[in-house]
């Protein structure tokens, strides 16, 4: 079968894009790849693939969503006036409508790695384009990295098309091989841009939180843009948390409200994708961004928030959180109101703040979780992914953390190689921890059961559900929601995924397990009977901890908890897990500022279900540690960081003890050893001469002691035991070690910074080196007949002269400018108040003394 373009519908043969299939057909026949760029509406996305297929290739379209897979291929067969299925079908995760006439499939970026894995040369595919580059999914990138080794090793001939709206086309261009660039014109319908910021105070978004005041400022442009123009409304939101509250506050708005995201039933998605039959408003996260038209739509109102997944390597805990959307997203929102005809765009926020937005959206391989891109890397054969030619290299942290998974999962060997378990984990499509659970979990618990658990973490249900796990299995199993049907699908498909029981990338509509018709327990309801016949929350527990086993957490009482990562966590208020000792937890985030994450969801489990899942993570062993203020020695069981079990340890190791010791003698201080004066004196001395000396003398803080413990407390610190004994170690005799005995200098200790001072009246009096000049304190008439300041290591002593009682009188350095200038007034104040002691007039000449003048009289 083969397309031809004259049997095409009228309203694709004056698409916009055509001009440039000349163009895009030479670069392909000489380079092998192009990159398209070519503004929303188009036909990029519709009339290319059709074109590329009319010399009878076969082709295959990835988009990074269900959604647009969907619209993309019913778009394809309407302008061939044919169902999907025919010469255009699809494949998405689940779902495959093909037949022997499909020459062009469009499918989701991750079965298209699916298939890349199977078999590299991609057989029966002449042409892939690779649609919506600009936004950067991981799954895209990733795809474009192996297609190009593909062309370059094994399949030459095989034609690559890179193709956006706004993506950087320099940038991708090299990234394939020098391809050519190839420009379509604009579809030529304007948008005119209406800036519309709240009209007071609006606090930015943290993780998933959005200000209520600017969801209600979004209500209000949706209801003026409904007032203003004609036509339907796009609006788009970051979640769909934001999507249900705007919903609400539009429930008057007189126009059909439609909630467009991800997890939507296909009902509603069919809807928005036909023309509505009054006037629609459609609310919608970044899914309608690109690669479809929404009939009817004249203006779109962009709140100017998004979502990206961020990561918390640390702790292994991913989440959502919200930014604002980049500029690159912004045109591709407003592109959306001139699909058809002329349009405008209300965008919620400043014009001056434009600027200010990134350019493109965050690359997801910097911020997302690695551990399914490195598996695919290693499966791939190079398993640092060094020589993947991808847009950014991943971040050498993530993929750290990445391959500790895989090691964990038992995926990779030592040097990172995939192994055949880590091949068998490839070929389920699904995150390796998944992966994990459900072939680890198919043989402990049945493979049905293990499907429908997996299922359950695949996809995190509605808050309304709760976060019990186990509750949460028995409502999908009996629900009649959109999640509830997505998850029996789901279930479906992972458990044909397992050995035996059938595979493919995509599935078939329509399985013989009903999960619908299973109630909650018994042999004869469809559930498999395994492992011990472990009941429904020991199962859930089961596999959700096999899944992640870093998340098992033990209770410490409170609604907190321990997970074996080292992570605190705490559950919801009033949450009815919170009597369980042991948690596996499925969900959690860290708020911003939070010390602990937050259980989101999570199931019981008891410590053999945990020592079970999480064994690997087992350790024992003597620790000792200083804690409390004393030197703690147990014998000790740990799942990670939880404690399992611990016993008093009697004769401990003596250099475990001696590292307690030292992490004591760091926490609280070098005062745990015994200092008397002159010990403390001594360190006093020694650090003025490494100050002033330099040299062999030794440096005496705290942290310089520290670092020399092995020098100068021992051997008495290899013969401690407890605090007690640190008290009895001398800390003065101790500083000696340190002293340059080897040169010599140690010998001169006493005359380079000396302990007393001889004064003029006999008496030896105490130097104190504690500032940045050593200090002699005495009182004045002792001085008498002193002349010059002394020195102490060539450094001048500064004096503090002392009345009779001991009492502050004058400081100086420079004794003979005090007896010229200041003595007199000193002279004056002392003679007054302390008469029986002699003032000379003249100091200079006076007779020392430490006595009163009738003392000196023979």
């Amino acid at each position: 079968m083969t397309v031809r373009l004259a049997e095409l519908r009228p309203e694709a043969l004056g698409l916009p894009v055509r001009g440039a299939l000349p163009a895009l057909a030479a670069g392909l026949a000489e380079h092998g790849a192009a990159v398209l760029c070519a503004p929303p509406g188009t036909g990029k996305t519709t009339l290319v693939p059709l074109a590329l297929a009319a010399d009878g290739a076969r082709v295959l379209v990835a988009e990074p969503r269900r959604l647009a897979v969907r619209a993309a291929a019913r778009r394809m067969a309407w302008l061939l006036g044919e169902r999907v299925g025919g010469r255009v079908g699809f494949t998405v995760r689940g779902e495959r409508v093909v037949s022997r006439e499909t020459v062009v499939e469009v499918v989701t970026t991750g079965v298209l790695l699916q298939r890349l894995q199977r078999d590299q040369e991609l057989p029966g595919v002449d042409t892939v384009v690779l649609d919506e580059c600009h936004e950067r999914h991981l799954d895209a990138d990733t795809a474009a990295a192996f297609l190009v080794d593909v062309r370059e090793a094994l399949r030459p001939e095989l034609r690559l098309v890179a193709a956006s709206a706004t993506t950087d086309a320099e940038a991708w261009a090299r990234l394939l091989g020098g391809a050519p660039v190839v420009e379509s014109a604009d579809p030529g319908h304007p948008v005119e841009v209406r800036w519309v910021p709240p009209p007071g105070a609006v606090r930015p978004a943290r993780g998933t939180w959005v200000d209520p005041a600017l969801l209600a400022h979004v209500a209000a442009v949706v209801r003026r843009a409904l007032a203003e123009c004609s036509g339907d409304v796009l609006c788009f939101l970051p979640g769909t948390g934001e999507i249900a509250r705007v919903a609400g506050l539009l429930a008057e708005a007189g126009a059909e409200v439609l909630q467009v995201h991800g997890r939507a039933p296909a009902a509603v998605q069919e809807a928005v994708l036909s023309p509505g039959v009054r006037r629609r408003v459609v609310l919608a996260t970044s899914v309608a961004e690109s690669s479809l038209t929404v009939p009817g739509v004249r203006v779109v109102v962009d709140s100017g928030l998004a979502r990206e997944p961020r990561v918390d390597h640390a702790r292994g805990l991913g989440s959502l959180t919200t930014v604002r959307a980049s500029q690159a997203a912004a045109r591709q929102r407003a592109g959306r109101a001139g699909r058809e005809a002329p349009g405008v765009v209300y965008r919620c926020w400043a014009e001056a703040e434009d600027a200010t937005r990134q350019r493109f959206p965050s690359p997801e391989i910097q911020v997302a979780d690695l551990a399914g891109f490195a598996l695919r890397a290693a499966a791939w054969g190079d398993p640092e992914a060094k020589g993947l030619a991808l847009p950014d290299p991943p971040p050498a942290g993530a993929m750290a953390a990445a391959r500790s998974v895989l090691a964990a999962v038992g995926a990779v060997d030592g040097a990172g190689r995939v192994v055949e378990r880590g091949e068998r984990l490839v070929r389920l499509g699904l995150h390796p921890r998944l992966g994990r659970a459900l072939l680890d979990g198919a043989e402990r618990v049945g493979a049905r059961r293990a499907a429908e658990v997996v299922a359950l973490l695949s996809e995190e249900p509605p808050r309304a559900y709760g976060d019990d796990l186990a509750a949460v299995w028995r409502a999908a199993r009996h629900g009649g929601d959109g999640y509830a049907a997505r998850w029996r699908e789901e279930a479906r498909r992972l458990e044909r995924q397992l050995p035996g029981r059938g595979s493919g990338d995509g599935g078939s509509k329509g399985s013989g397990n009903d999960l619908g018709n299973r109630s909650g327990n018994g042999s004869g309801n469809g559930l498999d009977s395994g492992a011990g016949g472990r009941g429904e929350d020991a199962v859930v527990g089961l596999v959700t901890a096999l899944a992640f086993p870093e998340r098992v957490a033990r209770a410490r009482g409170g609604g907190a908890y321990l997970m074996a990562s080292g992570t605190g966590a705490r559950l919801a208020e009033g949450s009815r897990l919170g009597a369980a000792e042991w948690l596996a937890v499925a969900v959690a985030d860290r708020p911003a500022h939070s010390a602990s994450a937050r259980v989101r969801l999570a199931a019981v489990v008891d410590e053999e279900t945990a020592r079970e899942a999480a064994g690997h993570l087992l350790s024992a062993g003597e620790e000792v540690r200083w804690e409390d203020g004393e030197v703690v020695a147990r014998s000790v069981e740990r799942l990670g960081a939880v404690e399992t079990a611990a016993r008093p340890l009697r004769d401990p190791d003596p250099v475990l003890v001696r590292a307690a010791l030292v992490e004591g003698l760091r926490r609280e201080g070098l005062g745990l050893l015994r200092w008397s004066r002159e010990a403390e004196g001594l360190r006093e001395r020694l650090a003025f001469l490494h100050r002033v000396r330099g040299g062999g003398w030794p440096e005496v803080s705290d942290a310089a002691l520290l670092e020399r413990a092995g020098e100068w407390l021992e051997p008495e610190l290899s013969r401690a035991r407890r605090r007690a004994d640190l008290a009895r170690l001398d800390a003065g005799q101790a500083l000696n070690r340190l002293l340059p005995w080897s040169s010599g200098e140690a010998a001169r200790l006493d005359e380079l910074a000396p302990e007393r001072l001889t004064v003029p009246s006999g008496s030896r009096v105490r130097l104190a080196y504690g500032g940045e000049q050593p200090v002699l304190a005495v009182k004045l008439q002792e001085l008498f007949g002193w002349a010059e300041t002394p020195t102490v290591a060539g450094v001048p002593v500064l004096v503090h002269l002392l009345s009779p009682a001991g009492r502050p009188a004058a400081v100086t350095a420079d004794l003979a400018s005090f007896w010229r200038e200041g003595y007199r007034a000193v002279r004056a104040d002392l003679r007054g108040r302390y008469p029986k002691h002699p003032w000379p007039e003249d100091p200079s000449t006076a007779e020392p003394t430490r006595h009163t003048t009738a003392r000196r009289r023979p």
